[in-house]
């Protein structure tokens, strides 16, 4: 999960080694930490698999920045572009961490196309509806249980109950993405066609 995010902040803009770990660190705190030890030996080896490069900032730069310039600097590579878009079309990678990979997902999806954007969330509607359907199948079967004691059937269902909100929180939430990007491409085919009209009007005026 670390590759994608590293490659789709680099798709915005370049950035230092020390920002990258601070994003990263920002999204998954407070307990959950990269630590360098970790991150820059990720840097190196995409660098060396050529999905990322040295970038060197012609820029003027602030004092702080000065400071900071002998930090490494990255860009991400065209080949780092067809590996990041790669990593966001899979669907089938790591499915226990599905929920977490499509939280960082969700966010950088303006950089596919809208059919795509469509073909991600409706996969993950499917993935929250399956494990709403499976927390109530599982509640079901755990009410007929006889092996537990009432109090240890009581908290169990509490616990089921609690992450099957979870869940159903997650699924609402899907589907106003989905509402979203129907509409984003609803407004596009009409952009479309306006643009179409409009070059099809400019070439009649142009041949009178």
């Amino acid at each position: 999960m670390y590759e994608l995010i590293i490659l789709s902040l680099l798709m915005r803009s370049p950035a230092h080694g020390y920002l990258i770990a601070k994003i990263i660190n920002d999204m998954f705190g407070p307990y959950t930490k990269i630590s360098n030890g970790r991150l820059y030996p990720l840097l190196a080896e995409l660098e060396k698999d050529g999905l990322i490069a040295r970038h060197v900032e012609n820029a003027h730069l602030t004092n702080t920045e000065k400071y900071e310039r002998h930090l490494r600097s990255y860009k991400i590579s065209e080949e780092g572009r067809k590996r990041f878009h790669k990593l966001m079309m899979d669907t089938t990678s790591n499915p226990g961490e599905y929920q977490r990979i499509f939280l960082h997902k969700a966010s950088v999806l303006e950089f596919l196309k809208p059919t795509e954007r469509l073909y991600l969330i409706e996969h993950y509607i499917n993935y929250c509806q399956t494990h709403v359907l499976h927390m109530a199948a599982e509640q079901e079967d755990l009410a007929t249980c006889n092996h537990l004691s009432p109090s240890q059937l009581k908290a169990t269902l509490g616990v089921m109950q609690h992450i099957d909100a979870q869940w159903r929180l997650e699924l609402e939430w899907a589907k106003q993405l989905h509402e979203q990007a129907i509409t984003d491409i609803e407004f596009e085919k009409t952009q479309s066609i306006a643009l179409s009209t409009n070059t099809t009007q400019n070439l009649i005026y142009s041949n009178e």
